[in-house]
């Protein structure tokens, strides 16, 4: 995937193998799909600006069922949680997007499973991909916080695609909440 030349103040964080090694922990060694990952931060998500993360994808085969041949909704729904994860995390330690400034590395690893849900999931597939190396985008372009009737969320509105040639095969618009306050029990 060609990227091209960067807005005046966008901060670019390259790949983090590390990082990107304890993001993927929490996932069964045969689904850790997201091989390396870029950030990009052009200004603050809340106030019009974006963040987003550039990732080269590898699904050697099927956990699940039988060889489709394509690339599923699925395998799109994992990809896109492995993107938000890293973005999240790389957010966190750089001190790149607001709210998640202010929380150390101890307060994402505490959240990440428990306290981000998705609340809108919408994918379209507009031609087929055989999903086995690939590349994924995922673009933060809005942050909101309010009351969530159980404590303080922030909610994220990313647009992500895929894709194996320079044109996407697929899109996505997700909604994600995070839970602002302590940290959830496990």
């Amino acid at each position: 995937m060609t990227v091209g030349t960067p807005a005046p103040g966008t901060v670019t964080f390259g790949d983090d193998p590390d990082l990107l090694a304890r993001v993927l922990r929490v996932y069964r060694p045969e689904c850790r799909y997201l091989r390396s990952a870029a950030v990009t931060v052009a200004g603050q998500p809340r106030d019009g600006g974006t963040a987003g993360v550039c990732g080269e994808f590898h699904i050697p085969r099927s956990w699940y069922i039988d060889d489709t041949g394509h690339f599923n909704a699925v395998e799109f729904n994992l990809c896109y949680n492995q993107m938000i994860y890293f973005l999240l995390a790389k957010s966190v330690r750089e001190k790149a997007v607001r709210p998640f400034d202010t929380w150390s590395m101890d307060d994402f690893w505490a959240r990440q499973l428990p306290d981000m849900f998705i609340v809108d999931f919408r994918s379209t597939f507009r031609r087929r991909m055989r999903g086995r190396r690939f590349w994924g985008q995922l673009d933060l372009v809005g942050v909101t916080e309010r009351d969530g009737g159980n404590g303080p969320l922030v909610l994220l509105r990313t647009l992500c695609r895929f894709g194996e040639e320079e044109t996407p095969a697929c899109r996505g618009e997700v909604r994600i909440a995070v839970r602002k306050g302590p940290p959830s029990p496990r």
